[in-house]
C-alpha cells in the first residue's frame, strides 16, 4: 500500500521591508512641494527690488498680495495632481461589487500613490477569489442537498404514493357501487399528488438533464413553466451547442428556472422568449419577457443568486429593459476548449 508523504511546510515569503509607508512618502512628498513653493517665493522676495517698509504702503500690499496668490495657486495645483488618483480609488470604493467583478482602478505613474492603487486592487482579486471559493462550495452543497432530496421524493414519496394508487384500484374493483365514484375522486387526488412531487423532484434536479442534455432538459423547463404559470412561452432552442462542462451546463439551467421564476412571481407578463444560440467564442442565453419592467426595485436574493453562479463559470450576467418595455436577461458563456466533462 502507498502511502502519501506529508507535504513540507512552505516557507513564509516575508514581504519586502520598505523604508517609507505610502502614508509617510506621501507627507514627505507633500511637505518637499510646499518648502519648493516657500523657498521659490523667499527667493524672489530676496533677489527682487521688492520691500516691505513699516508702515506698510499699499503698493507693498499689493505686491504681498500677487505673491501670496501665486504661492497658493502653485501649491494648489501641486497638491491635487498629487491626490487627484484617491478620488478615482474613493469612486471605486463606493461602486464596488463583488457579484460584478472585473472593477479595477487604472495605476498613475506615481510610485507611491501606485503602491496604494496596487494594493487596493490586489485586495479586489483576492476578495473576488475568496468568494468565488466559498459560493462554489456552498452551491456544490446546496446542489447535493437538492439530490438527495430529490431521489428520497422518487424513491420514498414517490413509490408510496405508487403503492396507495395500485391499492385504491383494486379497492374499486371491489367497492360497491355506491363507493365508486367517491374512490375515484380520492384515486385522482392521490395521482395528481404524485404528479406534483414527481414535477418537484425534477425541479430540484433535473434528470433530464443529464440524461438527454442542456436543449431537452431547457424544453422540459419552458413546458412545465408554461403548464404551471399560465403564461405561454416560446423556446429557441439551437440543437447543435458547443461542448460544455457539467458545471456550465447546470449553471444555465439554474439560471434559466430562476430567470422565469421572477417572471411568474414579479413581471405580470403574458408572453416569454427564452433563446439560446451558440456563437463563435461564446453562449448566449436570453430569456425575454413582456412584462413591467425591472423599475427602480433593488436586486433580490434571486438576481444576486444568478450572478454568483454566473461566477462560478466566468460568465457575465446582465438585466436589461427590453424594446417592448419589459425586462431582457442574457447571460454570455466563454466557450470552453475542452469538450464536456465526463
Amino acid at each position: 500500500m502507498s502511502s502519501i508523504a506529508p507535504e513540507r511546510p512552505k516557507p513564509v515569503r516575508q514581504p519586502p521591508q520598505r523604508s517609507r509607508t505610502p502614508t509617510s512618502a506621501l507627507f514627505w512628498r507633500l511637505l518637499g512641494f510646499n518648502a519648493l513653493v516657500f523657498i521659490a517665493g523667499a527667493g524672489v522676495l530676496v533677489l527682487s527690488p521688492a520691500t516691505v517698509s513699516m508702515p506698510v504702503s499699499l503698493a507693498e500690499v499689493g505686491v504681498l498680495a500677487v505673491g501670496s496668490a501665486v504661492m497658493l495657486t502653485v501649491n494648489a495645483f501641486l497638491l491635487r495632481a498629487t491626490l487627484r488618483p484617491l478620488d478615482g480609488l474613493t469612486a471605486l470604493m463606493e461602486r464596488v461589487d463583488l457579484l460584478r467583478p472585473g472593477q479595477r482602478l487604472s495605476v498613475p505613474g506615481d510610485r507611491d500613490v501606485a503602491h496604494l492603487v496596487t494594493t487596493f486592487n490586489d485586495m479586489l482579486d483576492r476578495l473576488e477569489t475568496e468568494r468565488g471559493e466559498s459560493s462554489a462550495h456552498a452551491l456544490a452543497a446546496q446542489e447535493g442537498e437538492r439530490q438527495r432530496i430529490a431521489r428520497e421524493l422518487h424513491d420514498e414519496i414517490g413509490q408510496s404514493l405508487t403503492a396507495v394508487l395500485l391499492g385504491l384500484k383494486r379497492t374499486i374493483d371491489r367497492a360497491p357501487t355506491e363507493l365508486t365514484a367517491e374512490l375515484h375522486t380520492v384515486q385522482e387526488m392521490v395521482r395528481s399528488s404524485l404528479d406534483e412531487v414527481r414535477m418537484v423532484a425534477r425541479r430540484l434536479r433535473p434528470g433530464v438533464l443529464d440524461d438527454l442534455g442542456l436543449p431537452s432538459a431547457l424544453h422540459s423547463l419552458a413546458t412545465d413553466f408554461g403548464q404551471a404559470s399560465g403564461i405561454p412561452i416560446t423556446p429557441r432552442l439551437d440543437p447543435q451547442l458547443p461542448p460544455l462542462t457539467e458545471a456550465q451546463e447546470l449553471v444555465l439551467y439554474r439560471i434559466a428556472q430562476e430567470g422565469l421564476t421572477n417572471i411568474a412571481r414579479h413581471s405580470d407578463a403574458t408572453g416569454v422568449d427564452l433563446d439560446i444560440r451558440g456563437e463563435p467564442n461564446h453562449l448566449v442565453l436570453t430569456i425575454t419577457d413582456d412584462g413591467q419592467g425591472l423599475g427602480d426595485a433593488p436586486e433580490g436574493a434571486g438576481i444576486r443568486g444568478m450572478r454568483e453562479r454566473a461566477i462560478l463559470i466566468g460568465a457575465d450576467l446582465t438585466l436589461d429593459t427590453a424594446t417592448n418595455g419589459g425586462t431582457v436577461l442574457r447571460l454570455i458563456v466563454p466557450i470552453p476548449t475542452k469538450g464536456r466533462a465526463q
